[in-house]
């Protein structure tokens, strides 16, 4: 997946189109705003290095550099790369299942903003989560709120009517990650009326 969610990155109004036939908006000016409540909450437990996985413009990945925190941003997208090292951090264009960095010593994982739908296979993603932590190692994933399940398929980006091309998505609710997440001990909370599972990686 290369820039699919760019529209998205440069603010304004996109709308996720799933192949379930549910349409959501984008919260693109929120991605590329300040770190809001939920996301502060969630920094304040950083304590890196930290692997900001589909950081999109950089918000998080500014924050932490900014606090003094190591954090390295990855994303797909050649636009939410140079808009996160315009910004002041540390991006790489690297897709999270291939060869990356530290692999194996990041002691945080993010994957906020919807990023568990990254690949459509939530398992095999927080598989390769798991491996990219050292022993003891946090990662933070944003979930839906409970009652959602697990869904898997397909996604399209739809900025002022135009319709992006397919790709593989899925959403993952609070009450369904444990399942998925091998090799982790889970807990959930919900702040600011967003949800976050709490990954604690096995040594």
């Amino acid at each position: 997946m290369s820039g699919e969610f760019d529209a998205a990155l440069r603010g304004g109004t996109t709308t996720l189109e799933t192949s379930d036939g549910s349409a959501r908006p984008l919260p693109g000016n929120r991605w590329i705003s300040q770190p809001d409540t939920a996301d502060r909450h969630v920094l304040a437990a950083c304590r890196g290095p930290v692997l900001d996985i589909g950081c999109g413009p950089g918000r998080l990945a500014r924050a932490l550099t900014g606090s003094g925190v190591m954090c390295l941003g990855i994303d797909s997208s050649r636009l939410a790369v140079e808009t996160t090292l315009a910004r002041g951090a540390t991006a790489l264009r690297r897709d999270v299942f291939g060869p990356l960095p530290g692999d194996g010593s990041w002691q945080e994982a993010l994957l906020v903003d919807g990023n568990i739908g990254i690949g459509g296979d939530p398992a095999a993603l927080l598989s390769r989560v798991r491996r990219l932590l050292r022993p003891g190692g946090v990662a933070w994933v944003e979930v839906e709120p409970p009652g959602t399940g697990i869904w898997r398929g397909t996604g399209r980006v739809v900025d002022a009517g135009r319709r992006g091309r397919a790709f593989r998505w899925a959403r993952v609710g609070a009450d369904a990650i444990a399942a998925l997440a091998t090799g982790f001990s889970a807990r959930v909370v919900e702040v600011d009326r967003r949800w976050f599972a709490v990954l604690n990686a096995g040594p």
